[in-house]
């Protein structure tokens, strides 16, 4: 990569180092005035007016941004310094003292939900701006337990499941891989994972395999750790199955969350088996290797794109869909709100952060000048993006949906190689284009799906006892072997490979969401490609505006699709049939 200056965040505007004394001035307030909001209205809740209503929300917004700044530094600072013990400390310290006064808040979703239906429907003709905030309490009724217990089960949070990750993602960073005689760090590896040379991919794929090998005992604990505190929760709460309680997050049933897994797993074949047998093709094998998926073709340019060129790239493919959409996404370049480069200590892969509703994100990238890292600067712009245009939704009513918050993502990345595509000049380029394209979308919309059943199997097995790590890669090379198809070679060098996928860990059965936001864009892009949506581009972004606060069938009912049908989910995958056929006609001259 071109030597070049790139980002780094500054995090100034939260505070001004781990040593800054408002830190601990914020963490006292913070802790006040849950005990205030406490004393107020605790064993009131069914007797406020309507004002005191407004009043105790406009307190429960202020906490909120309270410990969205604390907490916001503490994980960002974290992440980019997880060698670094003051900063690691810092962020187990905050987390702990917001959750010890958090318990202060734990009665109001309780005493709110012991109100009657009657009550419930006038506060939400009443107040009809937190109207978004008081139906999702409500949907969590159910699944409540007695204030102690809830205030028990939070406070114990942060030595059990919480710990177990944080002691996970501070092992896993910690490592080291060698090659060559060369030493480097997950991220780095991980690079050489998709390097242009074969030796060097299959060299650093089983060093990375080793490494995990190696420590698989301390991963697998970690990880039955995990399970045993989710299940325990879960079997408290009468969550019917281990992954309930992320479908309640997402507001999606188990039935259509076992549909979209059903009809990709249905396209296994036909999509990723047909694939990977046009790229053996296309590498002059048999057969390729698992760490052959993600390489670049002989035929396809090796150069480095400096860190201007990437954002020229993003910024064009943006404003060429969208001005409305590009005047957002330039503000993270004229601003210190990305931190670019990897470094030793900094955590491995990319994400966007936004700990404030009425702030701006921040996006961690670990950009090294490959094409993909161009589309993953793509895809973290548009999670900014769309934060962006949720900045009014209130406080209360903001939050994370998974299946929706990686849909502005995909899209981002959607535009950014159709823009390239279009530039593409040489039947080489296309070729070399489209493979990378269709190589990303079987990684999210199928692979995604695979590591579904991954999880699925790994949490029902530990209700049995705990699951060995023997135990967890069998299941793992089962899974692999069954998606990627019989013109993949998955061996021993890949048996350990899931001890790293962090999701697994942190947000367990968070993985479908990409699969559901794959084929939600597909399917939506598909539309735009076709002309049938007026206006697509303004639709466009009112729907990521209302991810938050809408149900599915509003937000999507302007583009006339339902994530209910079955027909939903292949009409996004019939995207990747389209490219495939359009592939299969360059390479075979049909």
């Amino acid at each position: 990569m071109k030597e070049e200056k790139l980002p780094v965040w500054d995090l100034s505007e939260f505070y001004e180092s781990v040593d800054d004394v408002n830190i601990d001035k914020d963490l006292q307030a913070y802790e006040k005035k849950a005990k205030n909001f406490c004393k107020k209205y605790k064993g009131r809740v069914k007797d406020l007016t309507i004002d005191e209503y407004l009043s105790a929300f406009k307190d429960l917004e202020s906490l909120k941004r309270i410990a969205g700044k604390l907490g916001g530094f503490a994980h960002l600072n974290a992440t980019t310094n997880m060698l670094d013990t003051k900063a690691t400390a810092l962020y187990q310290k905050v987390e702990e003292k917001l959750s010890e006064a958090g318990t202060n808040l734990v009665f109001w979703s309780l005493e709110y939900n012991k109100l009657s239906e009657k009550k419930q429907d006038e506060l939400l003709k009443k107040i009809p701006q937190y109207a978004p905030y008081l139906k999702r309490m409500k949907k969590y009724k159910k699944y409540e337990l007695s204030e102690e217990v809830e205030q028990i089960l939070l406070q114990k949070d942060i030595t059990s499941g919480s710990a177990w990750v944080r002691f996970y993602e501070e092992s896993m960073s910690r490592l080291e891989y060698e090659v060559d005689g060369k030493k480097y760090n997950d991220a780095e590896i991980s690079k050489l994972c998709t390097s242009k040379d074969e030796e060097t991919r299959l060299k650093a794929g089983r060093e990375l395999n080793k490494v995990t090998r190696d420590n698989a005992y301390m991963i697998s604990y970690c990880y039955n750790m995990i399970m045993k505190d989710k299940a325990i929760d879960d079997e408290k709460r009468g969550f019917e199955t281990p992954i309930s309680a992320r479908n309640l997050a997402e507001e999606v049933s188990d039935e259509t969350v076992n549909c979209l897994a059903d009809t990709v797993k249905e396209n296994y074949k036909n999509i990723a088996w047909r694939f990977y047998k046009i790229k053996a093709h296309l590498m002059g094998k048999e057969k390729i290797h698992y760490w052959d998926r993600n390489a670049p073709l002989n035929i396809e340019d090796d150069r480095e794109y400096s860190w201007k060129e990437s954002v020229d790239m993003v910024l064009n493919a943006y404003k060429e869909f969208s001005p409305k959409l590009y005047k957002i996404a330039k503000d993270f370049f004229e601003n210190d709100w990305i931190d670019v480069a990897p470094k030793k200590g900094k955590r491995s892969g990319a994400f966007c952060s936004s700990p404030l509703v009425k702030g701006h994100p921040f996006l961690m990238l670990n950009f090294v000048g490959q094409k993909r890292d161009v589309l993953t600067l793509a895809h973290e712009l548009g999670h900014g993006c769309h934060h962006q245009l949720r900045r009014n939704n209130g406080e209360l009513n903001e939050r994370t949906r998974m299946t929706t918050e990686e849909v502005a993502s995909v899209f981002g990345e959607m535009l950014v190689f159709q823009s390239m595509l279009k530039k593409a000049v040489s039947e080489n380029e296309k070729i070399a284009l489209l493979v990378m394209k269709i190589n990303d979308m079987i990684n999210t919309a199928i692979r995604q799906i695979a590591f579904h059943f991954f999880e699925k199997r790994a949490h029902d097995e530990r209700k049995m006892g705990e699951v060995s790590h023997e135990r967890l890669s069998q299941i793992w090379m089962e899974e692999m072997k069954e998606s990627l198809g019989p013109d993949v070679v998955v061996d021993d060098s890949v048996d350990y490979i899931w001890g790293g996928i962090g999701h697994f860990f942190f947000l367990p059965f968070y993985v479908y969401a990409y699969s559901f936001a794959d084929c939600v864009v597909n399917s939506l892009y598909w539309l735009k490609m076709q002309n049938k949506i007026e206006n697509f581009e303004d639709k466009y972004l009112e729907l990521l505006s209302k991810t938050a606060i809408g149900d599915y069938d509003d937000i999507f009912k302007e583009f006339g699709v339902n994530p209910k049908d079955k027909d939903f989910w292949q009409g996004g995958l019939n995207l990747i049939d389209y490219y495939l056929n359009e592939l299969e006609k360059l390479v075979y001259n049909k």
